[in-house]
Parts: structure tokens; C-alpha cells; sequence
């Protein structure tokens, strides 16, 4: 028996049971007969926090035994914050209980005590350090000598710089530093000085650091991904490629986009459409073990800032020999779809093919083309493509209303939008919205990428899916108690409750002033979607069989997959491929999640700097907002330009006092501010470097 398996034995019985059993029981259990082999799996899960050993030598699950596996996640002067792996309330941790922890560390936090605000615990011991690195702006310290440093996050006080000899720090600059205990105090050590802190594109190349993003390619990867670039097509990569040059295939994208992926053809038929998914073939180019194939998977995935892109790839590749040009002959993965008149997907291949796109594709055109205010250029810009336009956006419109009776959620994003001077700037900022053109293309390559896994599924070849598993109980009881305070209905909102119950609730959502909240509170809801090699599912998008296909330029995971349809498409056998790409899979979704995470932090930061910088030169100006969160601190208000700030309770008019729910309420009048409100704000304060911004309101009335 694989060790995983026998792992998944011991810890449901101890689960379920939640007694201690012994070592023999354990041994029998897991199905390790061998006494050796099971000690020493026992004593690792012990390591992982996973089991703890009672008095007597016995076996008990961690939290059965009220031990939790936690990640350190803020540290205040005199207190500190850690949140559950299972998801659960984080725990209150007093300083004198941290045993040497610090943010980032995962820990085992046990002696659980129950109090009126939450449970508060102790660090048993420390299971995995992290890095202890981090970004912050140097400060002096006032009335002495010497600087300290204001963490942008994880530590709410400022932490003293250890001085260096021939260092020249100065006070508002941007930093990166290595935290350290010295005879129990906290330092810093100031490994990296960017400029100032005032300004956002400063604080990107910081955040990039403190993700521990790559941004500089080895030489040996650019002189690899130079020679791939300079190639030109031969009859042998033709030869065994079914031959697409004369379809009208396609792309569209934004405007400023360089590295196009994907193109689509679509025709009608008699029973339906023919839907062609054209995807850069970029595992033909990056072979497996390559320089620039390890360090793709060491970057894992693109990386996306307001006044930059850091590419997983070498430009050469992603915006060259790579990208879907138009009017130039160029490799491609084809995914060749049969679609009912219902929407259903009836048949499919996937096949090497040689493409040439006929037009290059801009959302905003394709809209304009739709909405019938398209001008005479536009329209002959187009023309070659036009028949392929018109039965996609049939297509498209079919594939949406399918995903809604399934179940498939739409929440409602805004993503912001910045717009940056010559100098790098943020100027002014709005909240993007997504047009037909873009939910036409989404719709595509929802088809593809739910084809790609349905055909590994069929084929029991090793995979990576995208997966999206099912809420917690515990964060539903959350959603359906924030529903019931809205006076929505969320009766449903029990576990084992289906994809379409939640889409209704959100449907129901709209006709009210809570709709941006209820989908911001189900989008929290949600766990948080990953890659694995077992077929899970993808609960918001309600499929059963899904993953990332369609990217492969931008994401690793979309490579991986290539490479394994690739060996599949060759004629490799089912035990050839599993032996090559079993293990390769297995680490490819491990590795690609973990990057995933990194690179939405350091994006979700630097969209923070961002707005910072650009409501820091409006202070003392008014705008509208809505409340978008409550909690007893003070309030969330998101503006119109999709821009969010904080109003500290102490800045709200007297008789305010929060109802220890979702408002804050003034008895004398009746006057409540809620989520969903409309707030009219000022702009009082703006600290680039944290991101943070604070409002206080006009009027509460």
C-alpha cells in the first residue's frame, strides 16, 4: 500500500473516531504491517502536526487532541493572530505565549482556551520557518538615533533597523529586510533599498521582491529562448500537422496585448457549431528539463502590474515565435469541438495543426462590431472573419444561458483599471467592465478547457485540473447568517448545498443594493480554486470535468497538459504515459498552486499602492462610495472608480456604535450605516507604501 493511502486511512479512523488508539491498531489500520515503517510514518505526521502522541504512546488526532497546524499571520506589539489550515476562527495569541514564532511560521498551537472574543491558544512549537523577509518603509526614529522599520504587512509596530557599517538609509525609503530575534527583541535587517515609498511604482518592484517573484531571466535561459525565437518553420514540423492555414480563424484580445495564445473558429451546421480552439503550441517549442522550461516552472505563472508584465517566458517566445500574429504561419494545439443546439458538447479531437490567423482581434472592436456603431474601417478590417464573429456570438450566447441553468455563478468583479502618466503615475484609475467580445472568448475557452479534461478523464492519463472544491460548513453558517441580516433568503445555504442554490441567491442579490457585497461575501465563501491530478471537479463553474488548457504562454499548468495531450496525440500508450508523467503532474499542480497564490498577493499589492498613489492627490477631495465591509474597527468604503478606503469608528459622528453584526447604528435617531450604503467620503490620508487609505464621511444621514 502507497503511503498516501495508508496516511488517508489512519487519519479518517482517528477523525471519525476521535479516540487514541495504539500503535498496533495504527499499524493495522493503515494497512503498514512492517512495525518500523509505521513508526516512522507516525512520527512524521507527528512532525506535520498532523497526530500527537497521548502519556501512554497512543495515536490521537491533532484536532481531536484541540492541537491545530496554524500560519502566523499578524503580529501587534503585545499579541498576534494565527489562522487554522482547516479553515476555522483564527486564534488570539498573547506575546508571552509566541515561543519565538513570527510571521509567516506554520505552527502548532495547542492549551486552547475559549474567550467572550474568540479562542486564544499558545505556540507549541514551530513546525516550518518561513522566510522572514519582508518590505517596509524606513522611518528615523523620532528624539534618537537611528531608523526603523513600518511593515507593510504581518506586523502592526515598527520594528528597529540593526545599523551597518557604510549603509546610507534615508527616512521614506522603500526597503526589503530579513527579520531576526536578537536576545529576544525583533530587528531588521536591511538587505535592498528602492527610493522612496511615496511612489507606487517604487513599491511594485518592492512587492515583487517580497513575493519572492523571479523578474530577471539567467543568461542561459535568454540565449536558449534566443535560439528557439530565431527558428523558422520546416517541412518537418508540417508534415504531420493537419493544415488550417485557409480557415478564418481569428484572434481577439485587448488592445495592448503582445503574447496572443488562443484563436477561435466557429461555423454554424445544421445541428449546431463547429467551435475550433487554436492554442500556441508551446510545449513543441519548450521541450521538458530545458533551461527555459525549468525556469517557466520555477515562475509557474505571468505576473501582472499596472505599469508591467513579468512573463513566465522570455519575450522572445511569448510575444514572438509563440504568439498567434496575424497573417503569419504559426504552430498551434487545436482543440476541434461539435456543439448542440443546446449548448452540449457532442464530440471533440485534439490535434496538432498549423494556423494562419486572418485577423488580430480587439475586444473593444468586436464590441463595437456588435452593438452596430462599428465604422466602415472597422467593418473591412473585419470582413475576412465576419461570418465567424456573428456565429460565435450566437454560440456564445447559447454555451452562457446552459452554464446558467447548471448552475454557474456570476459574481460581480471589478477589477480596477489604472492609468499611469509618462513618469509611471497613477493619474486615475475606474473600475474595468467586461464587455460581449470578452465573455464571447470566455465562453470558448470554457469549451476547451472542459473538453481537455473530459478527453484525459476517457484517456486515464495523468493530469493537472483546475479544481474548485465545495464551500466549508463553517464559512457557509457565515454567508447564510450575513444573507439572513440582509433580509435575503439563504435558507439553502447548508452544507451540501449546489451550485445553482448559490447562483439563485445571487440572482435574487441583484435586484437590491447588496449585490456587490453578497459577491464579494460568496466569492470569500468559496474555496479557493487550485490545480490537482485528481479529477475534483469545479464547483463555481459547475462542471464536472475542467482545467487549464488555454494559457499555456502565461501558465505552467497549460503547458503541463500540453505536453501530456502531446504524448497522447503521438500515440504513447497508457502505461508509457503514465511512467513518463505520473510524478511530473504531481508536482507540476503542487508547484503551479503555490505560484498562483504568490502571484495574486503580489498583484492584489500593487493594485493597493496603486490606488494609494492616486487618491493621495486627491486628499481633502469628496467622493461617492458604498460601504462594502463593517467590522468594529470602523468601515469599508468602495468607491465609484472601484478604489477602497477605511473610516476608523472613532471618525464616525457621536452615538455611532457598532451592533456587533454588519452596521453601525446611532440610537437617538435610528440612523444605521450598512453594508451596501451609499457614503459620500473625503480623502484624508493615503500611505503608498501600505496601500491603506482613510475616509471620513460628509454626512451619515
Amino acid at each position: 500500500m502507497d503511503e498516501l493511502t495508508a496516511i488517508e486511512n489512519l487519519m479518517m479512523y482517528l477523525d471519525v473516531s476521535g479516540r487514541p488508539i495504539t500503535p498496533n491498531d495504527g499499524a493495522r489500520i493503515s494497512g503498514i504491517s512492517d512495525p518500523e515503517a509505521f513508526s516512522a510514518l507516525a512520527k512524521k505526521l507527528e512532525e506535520q502536526g498532523k497526530i500527537v502522541f497521548t502519556k501512554q504512546g497512543n495515536l490521537l488526532s491533532a484536532k481531536q487532541a484541540g492541537v491545530f497546524v496554524c500560519n502566523l499571520m499578524s503580529y501587534c506589539e503585545h499579541f498576534a493572530f494565527a489562522r487554522p489550515d482547516d479553515g476555522s476562527e483564527d486564534i488570539f495569541i498573547d506575546a508571552a505565549r509566541l515561543n519565538d514564532a513570527l510571521v509567516g511560521d506554520t505552527i502548532l498551537v495547542g492549551n486552547m482556551r475559549k474567550k467572550v472574543k474568540g479562542p486564544s491558544g499558545e505556540v507549541l512549537r514551530i513546525l516550518n520557518a518561513g522566510e522572514h523577509k519582508m518590505t517596509g518603509k524606513i522611518q528615523r526614529i523620532p528624539q534618537r538615533k537611528g531608523f526603523e522599520l513600518k511593515a507593510d504587512s504581518g506586523y502592526r509596530f515598527c520594528i528597529q533597523i540593526r545599523p551597518r557599517k557604510g549603509q546610507n538609509l534615508q527616512d521614506g525609503d522603500k526597503a526589503f529586510a530579513e527579520l531576526s530575534l536578537w536576545r529576544g527583541n525583533l530587528q531588521a535587517d536591511i538587505l535592498k533599498v528602492y527610493g522612496e515609498a511615496a511612489s507606487a511604482r517604487v513599491c511594485a518592484d518592492s512587492i515583487l521582491d517580497g513575493h519572492g517573484i523571479p523578474t530577471v531571466f539567467p543568461e542561459e535561459v535568454l540565449r536558449e529562448a534566443e535560439e528557439i525565437g530565431n527558428r523558422e518553420l520546416n517541412d518537418d514540423e508540417l508534415k504531420n500537422r493537419l493544415d488550417l492555414r485557409d480557415q478564418p480563424i481569428f484572434t481577439i484580445d485587448s488592445a495592448s496585448a503582445k503574447d496572443l495564445d488562443d484563436a477561435i473558429s466557429v461555423r454554424r451546421t445544421d445541428s449546431g457549431w463547429e467551435l475550433g480552439v487554436h492554442i500556441a503550441d508551446v510545449s513543441h517549442y519548450v521541450r521538458s528539463g530545458s533551461a527555459v522550461d525549468l525556469e517557466a516552472r520555477r515562475r509557474g505563472t505571468s505576473v501582472y502590474f499596472a505599469d508591467r508584465v513579468v512573463p513566465m517566458l522570455p519575450e522572445v517566445i511569448s510575444n514572438g515565435v509563440c504568439s498567434l500574429n496575424a497573417g503569419t504561419d504559426k504552430l498551434a494545439f487545436s482543440a476541434l469541438m461539435k456543439i448542440g443546439e443546446n449548448g452540449e458538447l457532442t464530440d471533440y479531437r485534439f490535434v496538432k495543426t498549423v494556423i494562419d490567423s486572418k485577423v488580430r482581434g480587439v475586444y473593444d472592436e468586436v464590441n463595437q462590431i456588435y452593438a452596430g456603431t462599428a465604422d466602415d474601417h472597422l467593418l473591412k478590417k473585419y470582413a475576412p472573419v465576419m461570418d465567424g464573429l456573428a456565429a460565435a456570438r450566437e454560440l456564445a450566447g447559447v454555451l452562457r444561458a446552459r452554464a446558467a441553468s447548471n448552475g454557474t455563478m456570476e459574481f460581480e468583479s471589478r477589477e480596477p483599471c489604472f492609468v499611469l502618466n509618462d513618469e509611471g503615475i497613477c493619474v486615475d484609475m475606474y473600475a474595468r467592465e467586461s464587455g460581449e467580445a470578452e465573455q464571447m472568448i470566455e465562453q470558448m475557452m470554457i469549451a476547451a478547457n472542459q473538453a481537455a479534461a473530459k478527453l484525459a478523464q476517457k484517456s486515464r492519463l495523468p493530469f493537472v485540473y483546475r479544481v474548485h472544491e465545495e464551500p466549508s460548513p463553517d464559512r457557509l453558517d457565515s454567508l447564510r447568517e450575513l444573507i439572513g441580516l440582509l433580509g435575503l433568503d439563504g435558507r439553502k445555504l447548508l452544507p451540501g448545498v449546489t451550485p445553482k442554490d448559490l447562483s439563485a441567491v445571487l440572482t435574487r442579490a441583484k435586484k437590491t443594493k447588496y449585490a456587490r457585497i453578497v459577491s464579494h461575501q460568496m466569492l470569500r465563501t468559496m474555496a479557493k480554486a487550485r490545480y490537482d491530478t485528481r479529477p475534483l471537479g469545479h464547483y463555481g463553474l459547475a462542471l464536472k470535468d475542467y482545467c487549464h488548457f488555454t494559457s499555456p504562454i502565461r501558465r505552467y499548468p497549460d503547458t503541463s497538459i500540453h505536453r501530456i495531450l502531446s504524448g497522447l496525440c503521438s500515440g504513447m500508450s497508457s502505461t508509457e504515459l503514465q511512467q513518463r508523467y505520473e510524478a511530473f503532474a504531481s508536482e507540476s499542480a503542487a508547484q503551479s498552486s503555490q505560484c498562483e497564490v504568490r502571484a495574486m498577493g503580489a498583484e492584489r499589492d500593487a493594485e493597493d499602492c496603486y490606488s494609494a498613489e492616486y487618491l493621495g492627490q486627491h486628499i481633502g477631495e469628496e467622493f461617492n462610495g458604498n460601504v462594502s465591509g463593517v467590522t468594529e474597527w470602523g468601515i469599508y468604503v468602495e468607491l465609484e472608480c472601484s478604489a477602497e478606503g477605511f473610516i476608523r469608528a472613532d471618525a464616525l459622528p457621536g452615538g455611532f456604535q457598532f451592533d456587533g453584526k454588519l452596521a453601525f447604528t446611532r440610537r437617538s435617531s435610528g440612523t444605521s450605516l450598512t453594508i451596501g450604503d451609499l457614503l459620500r467620503v473625503r480623502v484624508i490620508r493615503a500611505d503608498v507604501s501600505s496601500g491603506q487609505v482613510d475616509f471620513v464621511p460628509i454626512s451619515c444621514e
